[in-house]
């Protein structure tokens, strides 16, 4: 049972990560491990380069500072930041996380680093008892993970579309509709 009392699903096969550590498709092992203060100005380059703008290192920044991120996950490569992945709240009807953004430095983007941050933060939310992750993305990509599109297409959010995808961490969830607020630093997101 989860803290916000639902029974947990069992975790999926996949990656093997250990202690931390992710052996990512490029055969290296990077340190897995949630974000420190001193991670901070790397993480800003890291989103910032990722996605060749400052919106969602912007997103991360207010999202941090509001206290809505929930999990905050980097992946260090030998003292250097090559990605970041973010778990913020959100309104539902059920405890949930919003799953934005995940990036990776370009120079190693491809490479498993951002499927090793995903799992973690997964994982990471299933044992705190979360119930469900939603995310806006590439279904291709992350169907992957479980995300399912059929799962959230009963929730109302204004990114709501053939893109929204909902994870469940709970077998059973009280809600299968319902109306879905993001944390309001999403607001400003273009």
């Amino acid at each position: 049972m989860s803290q916000f009392g639902f029974p947990l699903l069992p975790i999926p096969s996949g990656p093997t990560l250990a202690r931390g550590n992710a052996l990512c498709s490029y055969r290296a092992v990077i340190d897995v491990r949630d974000e420190s203060p001193g991670d901070w100005k790397a993480v800003y380059q890291v989103v910032s380069s990722a996605f060749g703008q400052l919106s969602e290192a912007e997103l991360v920044r207010e999202l941090r500072d509001a206290g809505d991120s929930i999990v905050s996950l980097v992946a260090n490569d030998d003292g250097q930041i090559v990605g970041h992945v973010l778990l913020s709240k959100m309104d539902a009807p059920f405890p949930a996380l919003a799953l934005a953004p995940v990036s990776v430095i370009p120079a190693r983007q491809r490479s498993g680093i951002g499927s090793a941050l995903i799992t973690r933060a997964i994982s990471r939310a299933r044992d705190e008892g979360w119930a469900g992750i939603f995310v806006v993305g590439d279904p291709n990509y992350y169907e992957r993970f479980g995300f399912d599109r059929e799962a959230a297409a009963g929730f109302t959010s204004p990114y709501a579309g053939r893109h929204f995808m909902m994870l469940k961490l709970s077998p059973s969830l009280p809600a299968a509709t319902g109306k879905l607020r993001h944390a309001p630093a999403f607001v400003d997101l273009d």
